[in-house]
């Protein structure tokens, strides 16, 4: 079978090994930096960062010149039932305004010396060639998960493949750090169904307003992932993944697989792309030591999903 993932004959896909980080050198790197002329612990959370990272490379010396961002992008089903304030073709359109250098995510990357590819895991449109464009669509957008697996789960181990292909390909290709990102509408709808399964955390408390939706529209978007919660039981990760996920949330999930697999750290910015991480964690615990959480976001279930984690965001 081609890809670092592989599909077992009940569809659950074999993961590629992650090693844990080794704890035990920890206090050697402490003193490295603690011999530093400064004062000891006078740079905070910044040292524990630096320790972590001396331990994703060990032996190498850690570097962090060159980074890999990859925006994985799909679309949803469930955008069906009026869970989002915008209709689906925004993420073919936010997709082309991502390729023509436009978003804020340019403007970041660009400042910083970021690559940028931006990974069609399953818009539902046709995109334009671009050198930036990733072809990895494994269908035109995801099933109706109020009504239907958002899935098969074939389909979900082949957006984990993919995932996982791009981000080691890019370590391959020089990337000391691979970053995390996603466009999506409805995808805060398929995240807090992932964080109620996977957590686990009351379905209500991970409901949040996404994009600027109003009363009316949460309302909404309550009802239909009651309706989706309720049509299915799901609790194991690769299952809740296929019924309720997103092709772009499972193409990051296998991402951030990929890069732990390469000893790399893995950049998870807001609450999409933090649910992709805790399915990942789900499916492979070691993931968790290399994934460096940006932030916590207002998004209502961000907190739950990073406290499920026991981890801390570095803003």
């Amino acid at each position: 079978a081609k890809g670092a993932l592989m599909t077992s004959l009940h569809g659950m896909p074999k993961l590629p090994p992650v090693r844990p980080l080794d704890r035990t050198l920890e206090s050697v790197l402490r003193a490295r930096i603690d011999g530093k002329a400064k004062p000891p612990g006078s740079l905070g959370r910044i040292e524990d960062l630096a320790i972590r990272l001396g331990l994703m490379w060990h032996p190498s010396e850690p570097r962090a010149g060159a980074s890999t961002l990859l925006v994985f992008a799909g679309d949803h089903g469930l955008t069906q039932e009026g869970v989002s304030q915008y209709p689906s073709e925004v993420t073919a359109a936010m997709v082309r305004t991502f390729l023509a250098g436009r978003a804020t995510a340019n403007a970041f990357a660009a400042a910083a010396g970021v690559d940028i590819q931006v990974v069609d895991m399953g818009v539902a449109a046709d995109l334009p060639d671009h050198p930036a464009l990733v072809r990895a669509k494994v269908r035109r957008g995801t099933g109706n998960a109020a009504r239907e697996p958002a899935m098969s789960p074939d389909e979900a181990a082949a957006a984990l493949t993919r995932g996982c292909d791009l981000a080691v390909a890019a370590v391959r290709g020089g990337a000391d750090s691979v970053a995390i990102g996603e466009m999506g509408i409805g995808n805060t709808a398929s995240a807090a169904l992932l964080l109620h399964r996977l957590a686990p955390a009351t379905l209500d408390l991970c409901i949040g307003l996404g994009a600027g939706q109003d009363d009316a529209g949460l309302a909404r978007k309550r009802d239909a992932l009651e309706r989706a919660a309720a049509r299915s039981a799901a609790t194991a990760p690769f299952e809740v993944l296929w019924e309720f996920g997103g092709l772009e949330i499972a193409g990051m999930a296998g991402a951030e697989i990929g890069a732990a697999s390469e000893n790399r750290p893995v950049i998870v910015d807001g609450f999409i792309s933090s649910a992709a991480a805790l399915t990942a964690i789900r499916l492979c615990p070691a993931a968790r030591d290399y994934c460096i959480f940006a932030h916590r976001s207002s998004e209502r279930g961000h907190g739950i999903l990073l406290d499920a984690l026991d981890v801390m965001p570095l803003f």
